[in-house]
């Protein structure tokens, strides 16, 4: 007999109030998972062909005003089990807000991971990207990571079983595995040290970035030996709109919402032209940092790409 479900599942979900940046359309189905064993029990209930989406704060990703003909699964405040280990790891799981983690690892005592201070997502979407900055980068301290798979089966894999890069992480073997959790070791340190550069983060965040309107972080990687908004800034793009979507005035490698009345095509629209206008005025190809899925509005069927 299949395991009664505990977590909560809707149809046609509109997303905008589940992303950052207040926009975009619908996903088909919605899962809530109670906790991480009702999570592996809805995975095991759904078809091999259903695609999946892991969502977070939503501070990285965009659904298209079509929608997504797929099953968004909601992990943050659900799968938040954060504890110190008895060997000294920090096991964390998908759901835990980044900047949580930093601050309860400074509070321990440990040193280094204050930069998840300034990742605006979850562990999961950390791992899922190798997130990073002010010079740290998720998977630098990651010992280990606990992964379910479409059966709901549990597998807990090491570094050396993923192809790690810039803003990207794979699977060398599979691919129908999703994070659910890792254990993490960072150097011992200060506490007070380290709160302390938790606020100087914080206020360097508060000063250089557009966190009072609609965003979805940094559009763009970083080019190899250079930086997306020198080169958005230098393009003369900052303040640039289209339809209430608008390239940043505070950080040119931000698109803010700030009225909340841009769709998903206005966004992704803004996107392309930064991309068009740094590539002809520098030859430089900006990449995406941030997702982008599903239909745009009017097309038939409800899939998309996943950058």
């Amino acid at each position: 007999m299949a395991e009664v479900l505990r977590g909560e599942l809707r149809q046609h979900e509109p997303m905008a109030g589940h992303v950052s940046w207040r926009a975009g359309g619908a996903v088909a189905r919605a899962y809530f998972p109670a906790d991480l064993d009702d999570l592996a029990a809805f995975l095991a209930g759904l078809r091999h062909d259903e695609s999946l989406l892991m969502v977070g704060l939503g501070s990285n990703l965009l659904i298209r005003d079509g929608g997504f003909d797929g099953t968004a699964i909601f992990t943050h405040g659900v799968l938040d089990t954060l504890r110190r280990e008895a060997d000294g790891s920090f096991y964390a799981e998908a759901g835990v807000a980044s900047p949580k983690l930093a601050r309860f690892v400074g509070n321990q005592g440990c040193a280094e991971a204050e930069f998840l201070a300034g990742i605006p997502g979850t562990v999961g979407g950390a791992l899922a990207m190798n997130a990073g900055c002010h010079g740290g980068e998720t998977w630098r301290y990651v010992e280990r990571v606990l992964m379910l798979n479409r059966d709901g089966e549990q597998v807990i894999r090491t570094p050396e079983d993923f192809a790690i890069g810039y803003r990207h992480v794979g699977l060398k073997s599979a691919s129908d595995e999703i994070f659910a959790a890792a254990w993490f070791r960072f150097p011992a340190g200060d506490a007070a040290a380290a709160r302390a550069r938790l606020r100087e983060l914080l206020e360097r965040r508060i000063a250089t970035q557009p966190l009072a309107v609609p965003n979805a972080g940094s559009v763009f990687r970083n080019p190899p030996g250079d930086h997306a908004a020198r080169l958005i800034e230098a393009a003369g793009l900052k303040g640039t709109q289209i339809d209430g979507a608008q390239v940043s005035e505070k950080h040119a490698n931000f698109i803010v919402n700030p009225k909340g009345a841009a769709s998903a095509s206005a966004i992704e629209m803004l996107i392309g032209r930064v991309q068009a206008e740094v590539a002809e005025k520098f030859g430089v190809s900006l990449v995406r940092e941030v997702r982008i899925l599903g239909a745009r509005s009017g097309q038939s069927g409800m899939y998309g790409e996943g950058v």
